[in-house]
């Protein structure tokens, strides 16, 4: 198996914290995996045998209820570590994480876990700062969907995931992934037709431009506003 390149992942937070030579070691127990878009990279429930960088693309991160109700949960961005159940004690992955584009991952052995933390202590503090950043997004979901207009959580949702996401592109920032008004719909606790019918209004008004899973925020100041609770501006007027 090929050795991978250092370089790729030296200013990753998982490695940062790491001299070259530790980075090197960190890196020949791991292998690198392709995943194409739309392959399960693991299912919710299956035993937590392997634990991820994602180097490249983006993964989403969906979790089944009991009655069969499917909801995506969040996105992964390249340089994140993810599908570390065995920071939170867990023996089985909580959610089903899928390809959202050509992805690329770091993967090792979960029975390595306890071993790397103890020869490199730095791990222990990315997996606690991933674990806490995901508990506090976790808790202002729940507190947009049980306080918030809908309006506001689906200004919210873009707005984080722009932030995580986003690049530059004429008129607007586009997240960086194929997204569909059903994510949208799923992450919001709302339903497809809402979701459809407020991202319609706010195209109108020139706030978003969609497409096929294709989302650009042209006035990311104004969807600030909404979730503010500030009224949206008024649709602009057609050619006379």
């Amino acid at each position: 198996m090929a050795s991978i390149d250092r370089s790729l992942v030296a200013a990753l937070p998982m490695f940062a914290g790491l001299t070259p030579v530790e980075q090197e070691e960190l890196l020949r127990e791991a292998r690198s995996v392709r995943y194409p878009k739309d392959t399960t990279v693991f299912d919710q429930g299956a035993d937590a045998d392997r634990f991820f960088v994602l180097l490249h693309g983006h993964l989403r991160v969906e979790k089944t209820s009991p009655q069969g109700q499917q909801t995506v949960v969040r996105y992964v961005s390249a340089g994140e570590l993810f599908g570390v159940a065995q920071a939170m004690n867990l023996k089985h992955y909580p959610a089903t994480a899928v390809a959202a584009v050509d992805s690329i991952a770091l993967v090792w052995p979960s029975s390595s876990w306890s071993r790397l933390l103890a020869r490199f202590p730095s791990l222990a503090s990315s997996a606690l700062q991933i674990v806490g950043s995901r508990l506090q997004d976790t808790q202002a979901r729940i507190m947009e969907i049980s306080n918030e207009q809908v309006e506001q959580r689906v200004a919210h949702v873009l707005l984080r995931l722009a932030k995580q996401a986003g690049k530059k592109v004429g008129g607007g920032i586009e997240i960086d992934f194929p997204i569909s008004r059903q994510d949208i719909a799923e992450m919001t606790g709302t339903t497809l037709h809402t979701v459809s019918r407020i991202l319609s209004s706010w195209e109108q008004r020139g706030l978003v431009e969609g497409g096929r899973q294709r989302i650009v925020l042209r006035d990311p100041h104004a969807l600030f506003g909404l979730t503010e609770g500030h009224e949206a501006p008024s649709a602009k007027p057609g050619p006379r």
